[in-house]
């Protein structure tokens, strides 16, 4: 059974995200939600959640000892399969800019910047917007015809290569839905709120192997 580490660094959707993994994962995959080191070393599949700011979500990872030199270890060292949620995939960037400038994880060069409001469009995104997803990718695979996920943010990463962008969504302007490289996937919007479509995905991530 596939040993899925969910990292706990006290993201708001550290629960909602645990169920429907549970529920996508059936008892194909064992859910650890976990805050150790060692148990991101020893999984499978590891996962990031996040909510709140890029500053402060951030510096809650870097807080846990070990964490970070764990993450780089099981990830790129090792090529685990990682997903990252909303600021969780907004934490590979180089640096983000919310609250000022706070390093990232660099993982996938490029930054977290504020969305710029567009006439009669609010900020934050709140809502389902549709999925564009321009070339086929095994984690976005079957979600079936102008699929449409559930996005909550006032940042989006912009990615220095738009290669590496697997989904676009369209909010005034065109926004990187999802970003893909190597064993490394991130959503902005959040799967455990977009009900088929989400778990359709996470059952894809727990089945993918890059």
């Amino acid at each position: 059974m596939t040993r899925v580490a969910l990292i706990d660094y006290g993201s708001g959707n550290l629960h909602s995200c645990a169920r429907a993994l549970a529920a996508a994962a059936g008892d194909a995959a064992a859910i650890h939600v976990t805050a150790r080191p060692e148990d991101i070393l020893a999984a499978g599949r590891i996962v990031l959640p996040g909510v709140g700011h890029f500053a402060d979500c951030a510096g809650a990872l870097r807080a846990i000892p070990g964490m970070v030199d764990a993450l780089e270890e099981a990830v790129l060292r090792k090529g685990r399969p990682f997903l990252g949620i909303c600021v969780g995939m907004q934490l590979m960037a180089d640096i983000g800019l919310e609250d000022g400038e706070t390093p990232g994880l660099g993982w996938v060069h490029g930054i977290v910047e504020a969305l710029v409001p567009a006439p009669g469009l609010p900020v934050p995104h709140v809502g389902w917007n549709e999925l564009m997803i321009p070339a086929p990718h095994p984690v976005l695979a079957g979600l079936g015809d102008k699929p449409h996920a559930y996005f909550t943010h006032s940042y989006a990463f912009r990615p220095e290569d738009q290669g590496e962008v697997s989904a676009w969504t369209d909010y005034g302007a065109p926004l990187a839905a999802a970003i893909a490289r190597d064993n490394l996937f991130g959503t902005q919007f959040h799967p455990e709120k977009s009900q088929r479509l989400g778990l359709t995905l996470l059952a894809n991530f727990l089945e993918w192997t890059p």
